[in-house]
């Protein structure tokens, strides 16, 4: 699995970790940034092109994943839900990890680094990794409807 992460100053850490023990599990991941500590860096950035990559993998075939990881995971949630396609949710437990993948075919993970410890964050991510797309009718309707707004602005009922 491809998996392209992207954090702000508050997941810096965590992000390295998360690096390496993905990359111990034979994923190719890819870091968007910051390379470096900077209290006042901007995340949206970061997180976009994370963002970015994960739907170009996946129009290309591949299959691909992001992580975004802020003090809370809020902002960078909500800048990776600008591009199209994204679907981040943010995970605080094992079951919102699952039931991001498993309802909403959610692509990308926003985790608060802030809010819990390496290890527990590293079993969410490993939970929202393995976990498939249900399938189920009423999410794919669902999301199908998300995705037609997104792509013409019209709300279809």
């Amino acid at each position: 699995m491809r998996i392209h992460i992207a954090t702000d100053h508050a997941g810096l850490d965590l992000s390295h970790f998360l690096i390496d023990s993905l990359r111990a599990e034979g994923h190719e991941v890819f870091d968007h940034g910051p390379q470096s500590y900077d209290p006042l860096d901007d995340y949206p950035s970061f997180c976009i092109n994370a963002a970015l990559a994960v739907i170009a993998d996946q129009q290309a075939g591949a299959e691909a994943l992001g992580i975004v990881l802020g003090g809370s995971g809020n902002g960078e949630q909500i800048a990776a839900n600008k591009v199209e396609g994204i679907r981040a949710a943010l995970a605080w437990n094992l079951d919102t990890a699952k039931l991001a993948r498993s309802h909403n075919d959610a692509n990308v993970v926003a985790v608060g680094a802030r809010q819990h410890e390496q290890s527990e964050v590293l079993e969410l991510i490993k939970a929202f990794i393995a976990e498939p797309f249900s399938n189920d009718e009423r999410h794919a309707r669902r999301i199908g409807k998300i995705a037609a707004y997104e792509q013409t602005g019209d709300i279809v009922e």
